[in-house]
């Protein structure tokens, strides 16, 4: 895939995004474009592998009339092999291929005045379809990965227009403008959608606002995390997100290593929740090969029918969100070891809790987090301290700059915790803070400064105002406190001020004014006026 290649599909699918710009908010035609571009993705996919199946027949899949006897038999052939495979199934009429070209042919219908059933074919038609899709699924192994998928395409929103012919021909307008792009799907090497998909979720991200920080890490920092736990590795039996939105910073880690055995996550927001696992899906992750769960992490842990433990976990949690707290959980095996619980307006820690539960012995998590859990006190000290001092599990922190998050302009740190560490293994201390670029209101990490952040905690590196080792007993010392300044000094020490150059300079200055003053009061003298001084 050239890099000209993926700029030009982002190009075309961010275009035709446009085409619904006036009418929603970003939040609504988000839904709609990627459930399209997702729906198109499901029908080449199915129709290139259906078409392999019918080589040897000589045949393609759309030559198939699913109305004979051979034709059906034919078909049940192919549905038994897609199911089994993909997960999923399609009739030749289904494509979207076909329902493209019946939006191509919407201008050839004829339409009463009123605007009644004629016009409602290219809707009916669709709705159709996506629910065929979720339905071929039940009582398969992938029924859990499809079901309500497209919950979120309301085909008969008034946001697509204030009628249904309307309706129609923004859902056509949409379709026929997807259908001329080439997916390049054929290409076995190429991720040329996902990367495209991958963009797209960053675009909206960018005009959500606020709201981004739901679904959507930056890339930057979601690099930053995936290197961090594949470190020296080209494979992972499992990778875990408990609050995995899109599902980016799992795909994120996947670009790292060779291989990934399973992908784990859970997500809060319904609507988040399957846009993950269209993304999951849309990256050619089989549906046997990954498990997202929707729900509560910290209330209601899904993941309770294994016993997992990740080899690598990443997560981007909210900040400083409220969970119940509720005294339940002080038997629970999350956090009782820990004799306090989180906050209820800070579950910060209670999200390491989590996590830390599901890392494997050998594995590694990284997470972003407030600035505040490195010294905030009460019973996040506690917790700090066991970690510390009880655990040894806090391999690293790392301090990120301000203003990298949409939505929010807070400083925040990665912190790396690892269960396998030495005894009285020492924590490295990065501070970032101030590696990187200004871009308007905002701050860019660019890819030097991902590299000095990853490079400087593989080697584990002293570097003067930028890095530092600390024993465990300096840690102690500092009762436990983590912020960043009492470890690095990053203090940049002034040039000292020459005090007699100075009194010149002042002199000199004194004697030009003294000049100009003299000037102004001939002129005033010349003009018969008041000198100003």
């Amino acid at each position: 895939m050239s890099e000209e290649q993926k700029k030009l599909l982002e190009k075309q699918l961010w275009a035709i995004a446009n085409l619904l710009r006036g009418k929603m908010d970003a939040d609504d035609y988000r839904n709609y474009i990627l459930g399209f571009i997702f729906f198109k993705y499901l029908s080449e996919k199915l129709h290139i592998y259906a078409d392999e199946i019918l080589e040897p027949d000589n045949i393609t899949y759309e030559q198939i009339d699913e109305n004979s006897d051979n034709g059906k038999l034919f078909i049940n052939a192919v549905k038994k092999a897609c199911v089994k495979n993909l997960g999923y199934f399609l009739k030749p009429s289904e494509l979207f291929t076909s329902i493209a070209q019946k939006g191509n042919n919407l201008t050839e219908i004829v339409t009463n005045d009123n605007d009644e059933a004629t016009q409602f074919f290219i809707i009916e038609d669709l709705e159709r379809i996506l629910t065929n899709i979720e339905q071929s699924t039940m009582g398969t192994e992938s029924e859990d990965d499809f079901v309500k998928l497209f919950e979120d395409l309301d085909l008969t929103s008034g946001k697509l227009g204030r009628t249904v012919k309307a309706q129609n021909e923004t859902i056509a307008k949409i379709i026929t403008h997807l259908d001329e792009i080439d997916f390049q799907l054929k290409d076995s090497e190429s991720d040329l959608l996902g990367d495209a998909y991958e963009y797209l979720i960053g675009e909206f991200a960018s005009r959500a606002g606020k709201k981004a920080g739901e679904f959507y890490t930056p890339q930057e920092v979601s690099t930053i995390l995936a290197k961090i736990v594949t470190t020296r590795k080209k494979r992972l039996k499992s990778v875990y997100d408990p609050t995995c939105g899109s599902g980016s910073l799992l795909l994120r880690v996947a670009k790292e290593v060779e291989d990934v055995g399973m992908f784990y996550g859970q997500e809060l927001n319904r609507t988040t929740y399957n846009l993950a696992r269209m993304n999951m899906i849309l990256h050619d992750v089989n549906y046997r090969e990954f498990d997202i769960k929707q729900g509560d992490t910290l209330e209601e842990p899904q993941h309770t029918d294994i016993e997992l433990k990740a080899e690598a976990i990443v997560a981007n949690p909210p900040f400083s969100a409220k969970w119940s707290a509720s005294g339940i959980f002080s038997t629970d095996d999350r956090f009782s070891q820990y004799g306090k619980l989180a906050p209820k307006t800070k579950a910060d820690f209670a999200f390491v809790q989590h996590m830390i539960h599901h890392l494997d012995e050998n594995g590694i998590m990284a997470t972003v987090l407030p600035h505040g859990v490195l010294f905030r006190g009460s019973s996040e000290a506690h917790i700090r301290r066991y970690l510390i001092e009880d655990r040894n599990y806090i391999d690293a922190v790392i301090g990120l700059p301000a203003n990298i998050f949409f939505g929010t302009g807070i400083p925040t740190c990665i912190l790396v915790i690892k269960k396998c560490r030495e005894v009285n293994e020492d924590v490295l201390f990065i501070d970032a803070s101030n590696h990187f670029e200004k871009k308007g209101k905002d701050n860019k990490l660019l890819p030097s400064h991902i590299d000095d952040i990853v490079d400087t905690y593989a080697n584990r590196e002293v570097i003067d105002k930028y890095s530092y080792r600390a024993t465990l007993k300096e840690i102690t010392d500092n009762d436990y406190n983590l912020n960043i300044p009492r470890y690095v000094d990053t203090f940049e020490e002034e040039d000292p001020i020459n005090i007699n150059a100075v009194a010149e300079e002042i002199q000199t200055l004194d004697i030009e004014i003294a000049e100009i003053d003299k000037r102004i009061a001939s002129y005033c003298k010349e003009l018969n006026i008041k000198t100003p001084f």
